[in-house]
């Protein structure tokens, strides 16, 4: 077995695995500073679960067979083992692109291949070093009392984009194609499914009230828009002058 800790959102989480590979995965966000928040354990029956689960989500997409490695799979095992406990810390595992410009966080959220990816690299050329990516997959959002914050992890994509950072969320962007550019403030209401369905959802009947719990004080908390974008550059300015002028 595989000992070590890693720090998220701003928890320390005891973990053990089976594959040195995934402490490396981790390397990023690996302390071993103070007594663990709470641990996880991943075994060979959890990966195996997720390799069913891969087999069942690819099947109703009818995509072709595919069948990822165990190290790959232990990843994602040790993430939901994870987003399960940290739900009792205010936390929530969402499904975007986080991007910050000086220093004020902005999550882009949209089904896979819509353009996430696309939309937060125009941000980093339009706004350069002003622009830091925080997560291009799986940031951690913790709601509190006083702000709602965004956290990098190392679950960061396929281009591998994200940093060991944190900052204040701003805004959650509903990303649609559009043949021009606009965005448009929406309300919590029109939001909330697309935000719902974008959520880690806790196995646990206790634990899924507390993510609802979580999502609508979260959206209470930051601005909510939904982005119509062609991909152009100027989409970058667009949507951010856009919610400049529509602060919470």
């Amino acid at each position: 077995m595989v000992n070590f800790k890693i720090r998220l959102a701003n928890r320390l989480i005891g973990v053990e695995c089976l594959y040195e590979s995934t402490a490396e995965f981790c390397r990023e966000y690996l302390s071993s500073e103070g007594e663990s928040d709470f641990s996880v354990a991943v075994s060979m029956t959890d990966i195996l679960e997720e390799r069913a689960k891969s087999d069942r989500e690819r099947e109703l997409e009818g995509l072709p067979p595919y069948i990822p490695s165990p190290t790959y799979l232990e990843t994602l095992a040790l993430y939901r083992k994870i987003a399960e406990r940290l739900v009792d810390y205010d936390t929530i595992l969402f499904h975007g692109s986080a991007i910050a410009v000086d220093g004020v966080a902005y999550i882009f959220t949209a089904k896979s291949g819509t353009g996430k990816s696309t939309h937060t690299r125009l941000w980093r050329e339009a706004f350069g070093e002003r622009a830091v990516m925080v997560n291009d997959d799986k940031p951690l959002i913790k709601i509190s009392d006083g702000e709602v914050t965004v956290y990098g992890t190392p679950w960061n994509g396929k281009h591998n984009l994200g940093s060991n950072i944190s900052a204040p969320l701003a805004a959650i962007v509903s990303l649609e194609r559009g043949e021009n550019n606009r965005i448009l403030a929406v309300d919590k209401k029109y939001l909330l499914p697309k935000i719902f369905s974008q959520t880690y959802r806790a196995v646990s009947p206790i634990a899924l009230s507390k993510t609802l719990g979580l999502i609508d004080k979260m959206l209470d908390k930051v601005s909510l828009y939904e982005l119509y974008c062609n991909m152009n550059p100027d989409a970058a300015t667009v949507a951010y002058e856009g919610m400049r002028g529509n602060k919470k």
